[in-house]
Protein backbone atom coordinates (compact mmCIF):
# COMPACT_ATOMS: atom_id res chain seq x y z
CA UNK A 1 0.00 0.00 0.00
CA UNK A 2 1.78 3.68 -0.82
CA UNK A 3 2.74 5.19 1.85
CA UNK A 4 0.61 8.31 3.54
CA UNK A 5 2.09 11.93 3.77
CA UNK A 6 0.35 14.37 5.38
CA UNK A 7 -1.70 16.90 4.01
CA UNK A 8 -2.23 20.21 5.86
CA UNK A 9 -6.12 21.66 6.56
CA UNK A 10 -5.58 25.16 4.85
CA UNK A 11 -4.47 22.95 1.33
CA UNK A 12 -7.35 20.61 1.49
CA UNK A 13 -9.65 23.89 1.82
CA UNK A 14 -7.69 25.36 -1.06
CA UNK A 15 -8.10 22.23 -3.03
CA UNK A 16 -11.90 22.06 -2.10
CA UNK A 17 -12.46 25.90 -3.05
CA UNK A 18 -11.04 25.32 -6.51
CA UNK A 19 -13.09 21.77 -7.30
CA UNK A 20 -16.31 23.39 -6.26
CA UNK A 21 -15.48 26.75 -8.85
CA UNK A 22 -14.05 24.43 -11.61
CA UNK A 23 -17.99 22.43 -10.56
CA UNK A 24 -19.35 25.88 -11.08
CA UNK A 25 -17.00 26.88 -14.47
CA UNK A 26 -19.06 23.57 -16.37
CA UNK A 27 -22.00 23.90 -14.99
CA UNK A 28 -22.45 27.23 -16.62
CA UNK A 29 -20.92 26.23 -19.72
CA UNK A 30 -23.12 23.26 -19.83
CA UNK A 31 -26.38 25.59 -18.90
CA UNK A 32 -25.51 27.86 -21.92
CA UNK A 33 -25.71 24.49 -24.14
CA UNK A 34 -28.28 22.48 -22.50
CA UNK A 35 -30.79 23.02 -25.25
CA UNK A 36 -28.73 21.94 -28.19
CA UNK A 37 -27.42 19.24 -26.01
CA UNK A 38 -30.70 17.80 -24.99
CA UNK A 39 -31.61 18.29 -28.71
CA UNK A 40 -28.98 16.17 -29.91
CA UNK A 41 -28.52 13.58 -27.13
CA UNK A 42 -25.32 12.03 -27.82
CA UNK A 43 -23.06 10.27 -25.64
CA UNK A 44 -21.45 13.06 -23.48
CA UNK A 45 -17.55 12.04 -24.12
CA UNK A 46 -16.67 15.90 -24.58
CA UNK A 47 -18.25 16.53 -21.07
CA UNK A 48 -16.46 13.30 -19.61
CA UNK A 49 -13.69 13.91 -21.11
CA UNK A 50 -13.37 17.98 -18.86
CA UNK A 51 -14.30 16.47 -15.81
CA UNK A 52 -11.57 14.12 -15.58
CA UNK A 53 -9.68 17.75 -16.96
CA UNK A 54 -10.70 19.36 -14.17
CA UNK A 55 -10.45 16.68 -11.44
CA UNK A 56 -13.75 16.10 -10.59
CA UNK A 57 -13.68 12.38 -11.37
CA UNK A 58 -11.35 12.09 -8.32
CA UNK A 59 -12.36 14.64 -5.65
CA UNK A 60 -13.66 11.37 -3.68
CA UNK A 61 -10.15 9.58 -3.69
CA UNK A 62 -7.52 9.76 -0.86
CA UNK A 63 -5.40 12.76 -0.72
CA UNK A 64 -2.32 10.29 -0.71
CA UNK A 65 -2.84 9.29 -3.61
CA UNK A 66 -3.43 12.24 -5.83
CA UNK A 67 -7.82 12.28 -5.07
CA UNK A 68 -9.00 15.69 -3.53
CA UNK A 69 -9.96 13.51 -0.73
CA UNK A 70 -13.63 14.80 -0.32
CA UNK A 71 -16.09 13.55 1.59
CA UNK A 72 -19.65 12.79 0.41
CA UNK A 73 -21.34 15.64 1.96
CA UNK A 74 -19.29 17.84 -0.56
CA UNK A 75 -19.12 15.11 -3.51
CA UNK A 76 -22.93 14.75 -3.18
CA UNK A 77 -22.68 19.00 -3.05
CA UNK A 78 -20.99 18.53 -6.37
CA UNK A 79 -23.16 16.71 -8.46
CA UNK A 80 -26.20 18.68 -7.48
CA UNK A 81 -24.07 22.38 -8.98
CA UNK A 82 -23.40 19.98 -12.42
CA UNK A 83 -26.92 19.39 -12.23
CA UNK A 84 -27.83 22.89 -12.35
CA UNK A 85 -26.42 23.17 -16.00
CA UNK A 86 -27.00 19.70 -17.30
CA UNK A 87 -29.21 16.68 -15.06
CA UNK A 88 -27.29 14.10 -17.21
CA UNK A 89 -23.98 15.38 -16.15
CA UNK A 90 -24.62 15.62 -12.72
CA UNK A 91 -26.22 12.07 -12.50
CA UNK A 92 -22.87 10.78 -14.54
CA UNK A 93 -20.42 12.49 -12.04
CA UNK A 94 -22.82 11.09 -9.38
CA UNK A 95 -23.15 6.92 -10.39
CA UNK A 96 -19.04 7.27 -10.75
CA UNK A 97 -18.44 8.67 -7.75
CA UNK A 98 -20.65 5.62 -6.22
CA UNK A 99 -19.04 2.92 -8.35
CA UNK A 100 -15.55 3.92 -7.81
CA UNK A 101 -15.86 4.16 -3.99
CA UNK A 102 -17.37 1.37 -3.58
CA UNK A 103 -14.13 -0.49 -3.92
CA UNK A 104 -12.78 1.21 -0.81
CA UNK A 105 -15.97 -0.24 1.79
CA UNK A 106 -16.58 -3.94 -0.43
CA UNK A 107 -13.64 -5.58 -1.25
CA UNK A 108 -12.06 -7.81 1.09
CA UNK A 109 -8.34 -6.98 0.00
CA UNK A 110 -7.54 -3.27 1.16
CA UNK A 111 -4.37 -3.27 -1.17
CA UNK A 112 -6.65 -4.62 -3.94
CA UNK A 113 -8.94 -1.90 -3.27
CA UNK A 114 -5.76 1.08 -2.74
CA UNK A 115 -4.38 -0.13 -6.41
CA UNK A 116 -7.64 -0.09 -8.08
CA UNK A 117 -7.97 3.58 -6.53
CA UNK A 118 -4.42 4.40 -7.98
CA UNK A 119 -5.13 3.42 -11.46
CA UNK A 120 -8.56 5.39 -11.04
CA UNK A 121 -6.45 8.71 -10.32
CA UNK A 122 -3.66 7.96 -12.46
CA UNK A 123 -5.80 7.28 -15.37
CA UNK A 124 -8.50 9.10 -14.41
CA UNK A 125 -10.91 6.29 -15.58
CA UNK A 126 -14.70 6.97 -15.27
CA UNK A 127 -16.46 4.10 -13.42
CA UNK A 128 -20.03 2.69 -14.65
CA UNK A 129 -21.93 -0.34 -13.79
CA UNK A 130 -24.05 -2.88 -15.18
CA UNK A 131 -25.98 -4.54 -12.03
CA UNK A 132 -29.57 -3.95 -12.69
CA UNK A 133 -31.26 -6.69 -10.54
CA UNK A 134 -34.57 -6.32 -12.68
CA UNK A 135 -32.37 -7.59 -15.80
CA UNK A 136 -31.88 -11.39 -16.64
CA UNK A 137 -28.25 -11.77 -15.33
CA UNK A 138 -25.40 -12.28 -16.43
CA UNK A 139 -23.35 -15.36 -16.68
CA UNK A 140 -19.63 -16.49 -15.89
CA UNK A 141 -18.33 -19.55 -17.24
CA UNK A 142 -15.08 -21.88 -16.57
CA UNK A 143 -12.49 -21.37 -20.12
CA UNK A 144 -9.35 -22.91 -19.35
CA UNK A 145 -7.49 -20.92 -17.56
CA UNK A 146 -10.03 -17.92 -17.20
CA UNK A 147 -13.95 -17.06 -17.56
CA UNK A 148 -16.09 -15.85 -20.00
CA UNK A 149 -18.91 -13.43 -19.63
CA UNK A 150 -21.67 -13.48 -21.41
CA UNK A 151 -25.43 -11.74 -21.27
CA UNK A 152 -27.13 -8.48 -21.89
CA UNK A 153 -28.09 -5.63 -19.32
CA UNK A 154 -31.11 -3.22 -20.42
CA UNK A 155 -29.77 -0.29 -18.82
CA UNK A 156 -26.07 0.65 -17.85
CA UNK A 157 -25.49 4.24 -17.39
CA UNK A 158 -22.48 5.59 -19.04
CA UNK A 159 -22.46 2.44 -21.57
CA UNK A 160 -20.14 4.32 -23.98
CA UNK A 161 -18.06 6.56 -21.84
CA UNK A 162 -17.19 4.27 -19.32
CA UNK A 163 -13.35 3.24 -18.53
CA UNK A 164 -14.19 0.82 -15.94
CA UNK A 165 -17.69 -1.30 -15.16
CA UNK A 166 -19.14 -3.09 -11.81
CA UNK A 167 -20.82 -6.46 -12.81
CA UNK A 168 -22.39 -9.26 -10.71
CA UNK A 169 -22.94 -12.39 -12.78
CA UNK A 170 -23.92 -16.48 -11.93
CA UNK A 171 -21.37 -18.71 -11.69
CA UNK A 172 -23.48 -21.56 -11.46
CA UNK A 173 -25.03 -20.96 -7.80
CA UNK A 174 -22.88 -18.13 -6.76
CA UNK A 175 -22.60 -14.59 -7.71
CA UNK A 176 -19.18 -12.93 -8.93
CA UNK A 177 -18.74 -9.40 -8.23
CA UNK A 178 -16.18 -8.02 -10.44
CA UNK A 179 -15.06 -4.33 -11.74
CA UNK A 180 -13.96 -5.08 -15.67
CA UNK A 181 -12.13 -2.77 -18.15
CA UNK A 182 -14.44 -1.72 -21.24
CA UNK A 183 -11.91 -2.30 -23.98
CA UNK A 184 -11.43 -5.99 -23.52
CA UNK A 185 -12.92 -7.51 -26.72
CA UNK A 186 -16.87 -8.49 -26.38
CA UNK A 187 -17.92 -5.66 -24.73
CA UNK A 188 -20.72 -4.04 -27.03
CA UNK A 189 -22.42 -0.59 -25.46
CA UNK A 190 -25.75 -0.59 -27.85
CA UNK A 191 -27.31 2.57 -29.03
CA UNK A 192 -30.32 2.28 -27.60
CA UNK A 193 -31.06 5.15 -25.15
CA UNK A 194 -33.75 7.18 -26.42
CA UNK A 195 -35.70 8.49 -23.65
CA UNK A 196 -37.78 11.24 -23.11
CA UNK A 197 -35.34 12.90 -20.73
CA UNK A 198 -31.47 12.20 -19.23
CA UNK A 199 -30.52 11.84 -23.07
CA UNK A 200 -26.86 12.67 -22.05
CA UNK A 201 -26.79 10.09 -19.44
CA UNK A 202 -25.70 7.25 -22.25
CA UNK A 203 -27.65 4.96 -20.61
CA UNK A 204 -28.58 2.27 -22.82
CA UNK A 205 -28.07 -1.20 -23.34
CA UNK A 206 -24.79 -3.22 -22.88
CA UNK A 207 -23.79 -6.91 -24.15
CA UNK A 208 -21.10 -9.23 -23.21
CA UNK A 209 -20.18 -11.78 -25.60
CA UNK A 210 -17.38 -14.37 -24.21
CA UNK A 211 -15.99 -11.59 -22.47
CA UNK A 212 -12.65 -12.45 -21.16
CA UNK A 213 -12.79 -12.44 -17.06
CA UNK A 214 -9.80 -12.87 -15.43
CA UNK A 215 -8.81 -13.63 -11.67
CA UNK A 216 -7.73 -10.52 -10.78
CA UNK A 217 -11.12 -8.79 -11.96
CA UNK A 218 -12.59 -10.29 -9.18
CA UNK A 219 -13.20 -7.77 -6.39
CA UNK A 220 -14.88 -10.12 -3.88
CA UNK A 221 -14.37 -13.81 -3.98
CA UNK A 222 -17.27 -15.85 -5.07
CA UNK A 223 -20.46 -16.17 -2.97
CA UNK A 224 -23.59 -18.51 -2.62
CA UNK A 225 -26.63 -16.37 -3.81
CA UNK A 226 -28.35 -16.02 -0.57
CA UNK A 227 -25.15 -15.22 1.36
CA UNK A 228 -25.63 -11.57 3.41
CA UNK A 229 -23.10 -9.32 2.23
CA UNK A 230 -20.76 -7.30 5.60
CA UNK A 231 -23.18 -4.72 6.28
CA UNK A 232 -20.94 -1.89 4.87
CA UNK A 233 -20.93 -3.53 1.41
CA UNK A 234 -24.49 -2.16 1.08
CA UNK A 235 -23.92 1.83 1.38
CA UNK A 236 -24.47 1.58 -2.30
CA UNK A 237 -27.50 1.66 -2.08
CA UNK A 238 -28.00 4.59 0.67
CA UNK A 239 -25.78 6.89 -1.64
CA UNK A 240 -26.95 6.31 -4.54
CA UNK A 241 -30.28 7.17 -3.72
CA UNK A 242 -28.46 10.17 -2.14
CA UNK A 243 -27.23 11.04 -5.82
CA UNK A 244 -30.61 10.71 -7.09
CA UNK A 245 -31.75 13.29 -4.28
CA UNK A 246 -28.70 15.71 -5.36
CA UNK A 247 -29.05 15.65 -9.12
CA UNK A 248 -33.22 16.16 -9.18
CA UNK A 249 -32.62 19.28 -7.16
CA UNK A 250 -29.71 20.31 -9.04
CA UNK A 251 -32.05 20.03 -12.27
CA UNK A 252 -34.49 21.89 -10.15
CA UNK A 253 -32.48 24.73 -9.53
CA UNK A 254 -31.14 25.12 -12.95
CA UNK A 255 -35.12 25.15 -14.01
CA UNK A 256 -35.57 28.26 -11.64
CA UNK A 257 -32.69 29.74 -12.55
CA UNK A 258 -32.90 29.67 -15.94
CA UNK A 259 -36.54 30.42 -15.84
CA UNK A 260 -35.58 33.63 -13.21
CA UNK A 261 -33.28 34.61 -16.49
CA UNK A 262 -35.54 34.62 -18.95
CA UNK A 263 -38.57 36.22 -16.72
CA UNK A 264 -36.06 39.30 -16.64
CA UNK A 265 -35.04 39.31 -20.35
CA UNK A 266 -38.26 38.20 -21.71
CA UNK A 267 -41.01 37.49 -20.09
CA UNK A 268 -44.10 40.32 -20.70
CA UNK A 269 -46.23 41.79 -17.93
CA UNK A 270 -49.76 40.37 -17.75
CA UNK A 271 -52.73 43.14 -19.23
CA UNK A 272 -53.82 43.85 -15.85
CA UNK A 273 -50.49 43.63 -13.59
CA UNK A 274 -50.38 47.32 -12.90
CA UNK A 275 -46.38 46.97 -13.17
CA UNK A 276 -44.04 47.64 -16.24
CA UNK A 277 -41.99 44.68 -15.96
CA UNK A 278 -42.95 40.98 -15.50
CA UNK A 279 -40.20 40.73 -12.31
CA UNK A 280 -41.99 43.25 -10.80
CA UNK A 281 -45.32 41.01 -11.03
CA UNK A 282 -46.77 40.36 -7.50
CA UNK A 283 -47.82 36.48 -8.85
CA UNK A 284 -44.66 35.63 -10.08
CA UNK A 285 -42.61 36.45 -7.21
CA UNK A 286 -44.77 34.58 -4.94
CA UNK A 287 -44.29 31.91 -7.34
CA UNK A 288 -40.54 32.01 -7.21
CA UNK A 289 -40.94 32.71 -3.70
CA UNK A 290 -42.34 29.26 -2.98
CA UNK A 291 -40.55 27.88 -5.47
CA UNK A 292 -36.98 28.59 -3.72
CA UNK A 293 -38.29 27.97 -0.33
CA UNK A 294 -39.07 24.69 -1.44
CA UNK A 295 -35.73 23.77 -2.65
CA UNK A 296 -33.70 25.36 0.13
CA UNK A 297 -35.97 23.15 2.13
CA UNK A 298 -34.99 20.15 0.38
CA UNK A 299 -31.51 20.74 0.16
CA UNK A 300 -31.33 21.19 3.49
CA UNK A 301 -32.75 17.51 4.30
CA UNK A 302 -30.60 16.49 1.50
CA UNK A 303 -27.46 17.75 2.91
CA UNK A 304 -28.58 16.55 6.61
CA UNK A 305 -28.91 12.88 5.17
CA UNK A 306 -25.69 13.21 3.11
CA UNK A 307 -24.32 13.84 7.13
CA UNK A 308 -25.90 11.02 8.73
CA UNK A 309 -25.17 8.42 5.72
CA UNK A 310 -21.39 9.77 5.56
CA UNK A 311 -21.21 9.46 9.63
CA UNK A 312 -22.15 5.42 9.38
CA UNK A 313 -20.27 4.77 6.42
CA UNK A 314 -17.19 5.96 8.55
CA UNK A 315 -17.76 3.35 11.33
CA UNK A 316 -16.41 1.04 8.92
CA UNK A 317 -16.41 -2.57 9.31
CA UNK A 318 -17.88 -1.74 12.68
CA UNK A 319 -21.59 -0.10 11.61
CA UNK A 320 -24.54 -1.94 12.86
CA UNK A 321 -26.74 -2.84 10.56
CA UNK A 322 -29.68 -0.55 12.69
CA UNK A 323 -27.22 2.29 12.17
CA UNK A 324 -27.13 1.55 8.49
CA UNK A 325 -30.78 1.75 7.92
CA UNK A 326 -31.12 4.79 10.37
CA UNK A 327 -28.85 6.66 7.40
CA UNK A 328 -30.53 5.15 4.85
CA UNK A 329 -33.84 6.05 6.49
CA UNK A 330 -32.78 9.80 6.32
CA UNK A 331 -31.47 9.50 2.70
CA UNK A 332 -34.88 7.81 1.66
CA UNK A 333 -36.94 10.86 3.20
CA UNK A 334 -34.21 13.31 1.23
CA UNK A 335 -35.67 11.12 -1.57
CA UNK A 336 -39.38 11.32 -1.27
CA UNK A 337 -38.63 15.20 -0.83
CA UNK A 338 -37.00 15.74 -3.43
CA UNK A 339 -38.74 13.81 -6.02
CA UNK A 340 -41.98 15.83 -5.17
CA UNK A 341 -40.09 19.30 -5.55
CA UNK A 342 -38.63 18.55 -8.32
CA UNK A 343 -40.88 17.44 -10.36
CA UNK A 344 -43.83 20.29 -9.51
CA UNK A 345 -41.10 23.20 -9.80
CA UNK A 346 -39.86 21.77 -13.00
CA UNK A 347 -43.65 21.32 -14.43
CA UNK A 348 -44.19 25.03 -12.80
CA UNK A 349 -41.90 26.97 -14.18
CA UNK A 350 -43.97 27.90 -17.59
CA UNK A 351 -46.04 30.11 -14.93
CA UNK A 352 -43.41 31.97 -14.57
CA UNK A 353 -42.34 32.42 -18.37
CA UNK A 354 -45.61 32.60 -20.09
CA UNK A 355 -46.64 31.36 -23.52
CA UNK A 356 -43.83 32.30 -25.69
CA UNK A 357 -41.75 30.36 -23.33
CA UNK A 358 -42.99 27.37 -24.67
CA UNK A 359 -41.05 27.55 -28.11
CA UNK A 360 -39.29 24.21 -29.11
CA UNK A 361 -36.23 25.90 -29.43
CA UNK A 362 -36.31 27.06 -25.54
CA UNK A 363 -36.56 23.54 -24.80
CA UNK A 364 -37.15 24.60 -21.04
CA UNK A 365 -39.06 21.13 -20.89
CA UNK A 366 -36.02 19.12 -20.61
CA UNK A 367 -35.96 20.02 -17.16
CA UNK A 368 -39.44 18.05 -16.11
CA UNK A 369 -38.69 15.64 -18.79
CA UNK A 370 -35.17 14.72 -16.88
CA UNK A 371 -36.96 14.57 -13.37
CA UNK A 372 -40.09 12.79 -14.98
CA UNK A 373 -37.62 9.79 -16.54
CA UNK A 374 -34.93 9.27 -13.54
CA UNK A 375 -37.86 9.54 -11.04
CA UNK A 376 -39.49 6.32 -12.34
CA UNK A 377 -36.12 4.53 -11.68
CA UNK A 378 -37.73 3.49 -8.11
CA UNK A 379 -40.71 4.24 -7.01
CA UNK A 380 -41.24 7.13 -4.23
CA UNK A 381 -43.80 5.79 -3.09
CA UNK A 382 -41.79 2.57 -1.84
CA UNK A 383 -39.56 5.11 -0.16
CA UNK A 384 -42.19 6.63 1.29
CA UNK A 385 -43.14 3.38 2.69
CA UNK A 386 -39.68 2.47 4.02
CA UNK A 387 -39.68 5.85 6.31
CA UNK A 388 -43.46 5.62 7.24
CA UNK A 389 -42.66 1.63 8.49
CA UNK A 390 -39.80 3.25 10.41
CA UNK A 391 -41.42 5.57 11.91
CA UNK A 392 -44.46 3.69 13.00
CA UNK A 393 -43.16 0.59 13.40
CA UNK A 394 -39.62 1.01 14.16
CA UNK A 395 -38.52 -1.39 11.17
CA UNK A 396 -35.31 -0.22 9.05
CA UNK A 397 -35.16 -1.06 5.47
CA UNK A 398 -33.49 -4.80 4.35
CA UNK A 399 -30.35 -4.19 2.26
CA UNK A 400 -30.77 -4.85 -1.61
CA UNK A 401 -30.31 -2.80 -4.41
CA UNK A 402 -33.10 -0.75 -3.82
CA UNK A 403 -33.37 -0.01 -0.39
Amino acid sequence: MTALHLVKEPELQDDRARLFARAEAISADLARRGAQLDAEGKPPKVEIARLKSEGLLTALHPVEIGGGGLDWVDGLKLVRILARGESSIGQLLGYHYVNSQYIYWAADDPDKAWNLGVETVAKRLYWGAAVNPRDPGLVLTRSGDHYLLNGKKTFSTGAHVSDRINANAAFGDQIANLVLPTDRPGYIANDDWDNIGQRLSDSGSVEFRDFPVYETDFLLPLAGRDSAPPVQATFNTPLIQLVFVNFYLGTAEGALIAACDYVRTTTRPWITSGVEKASDDPYILERIGEFRAALKASAALADAAATAVQSALARGRGVSARERGEAAIEAYAAKVSATHVALDVTARIFELTGARSTAAHHRFDRYWRNVRTHTLHDPVFYKAREVGDFTLNDRVPEPSLYS
